[in-house]
């Protein structure tokens, strides 16, 4: 694995959903690189506590805490503004947060259409529009957790696909508008950790079957990618990086 410590000092990230899995792990990753993190949460206090409470004992008032529900759109504003206040500039926005479910046609609601949207299109925009201000004055970037399946759709889940492919635009168009200040890419999972949820044996091992490598990727391996376009290099922009064991070229 690359070494990067050191190479964020000085820096602050905003997490979004950082208080578990993906999210807490790529925290993980960017401290240890030096930055300090400030991580979002909506409902799970009690872990996004004791990840702050971890970090900080790794580095004293290096981890920040921020509640806000991101699918209320009064909710953006606020968290812009309190993540940039902490320290009076920010670095580092990582689009982590996200709803996952099915929606079978048939069953799709307006609600559901409303929470996969929020999550996973309209939050991660608006946010990123309210910190490309603090973002462009320190020629900062913004990474989105897209997923493979804004290319393939996943089958019963037309929402949740429809709403990464907004997710993957917006990294191509933000790339795009917001150079040559902020850099914007993405990370696209496959396989990444199985839903807390469902899919029961038999779904995984149908799964597995179409992934080249044979095996899901854990929190680090998509960790790792995203501390790569963060800190590995200054001259990617507006690209999508594919971290799926090559399940998108299986036939």
């Amino acid at each position: 694995m690359l070494d990067y410590r050191n190479q964020l000092d000085g820096k602050i990230a905003l997490i979004t959903g950082a208080a578990a899995r993906i999210g807490a792990t790529t925290a993980r990753h960017l401290h240890a690189a030096g930055s300090e993190v400030i991580l979002h949460y909506r409902s799970s206090a009690q872990k996004a506590q004791a990840l702050a409470d971890e970090l900080n004992a790794q580095r004293p008032d290096s981890a920040h805490l921020l509640r806000a529900d991101l699918a209320d759109m009064d909710a953006i504003a606020p968290l812009a503004e309190a993540a940039v206040s902490l320290r009076g500039h920010l670095d580092i926005l990582v689009n982590n947060a996200s709803s996952y479910y099915p929606t079978p046609i048939g069953s799709i609601t307006q609600a559901q259409w409303d929470d996969l949207f929020a999550s996973n299109a309209r939050a991660p925009l608006f946010l990123s529009q309210a910190l490309a201000p603090a973002l462009r004055a320190r020629r900062g970037c913004i990474v989105n957790l897209v997923d493979i399946h804004a290319e393939r759709p996943n089958a019963d889940h037309p929402v949740y696909s429809m709403a990464k492919a907004a997710n993957a635009m917006m990294v191509k168009a933000l790339a795009r508008d917001l150079a040559p200040e902020v850099r914007v890419n993405g990370v696209a999972p496959g396989a990444a950790l199985w839903p807390e949820h469902y899919f029961d044996d038999a779904d995984r091992l149908e799964i597995l079957r179409r992934i080249p490598l044979g095996r899901p990727a854990g929190a680090e391996e998509i960790a790792q990618a995203i501390l790569f376009m963060v800190a590995g290099t200054d001259y990617v922009t507006g690209q999508i990086l594919a971290v799926d064991g090559g399940r998108s070229v299986q036939q």
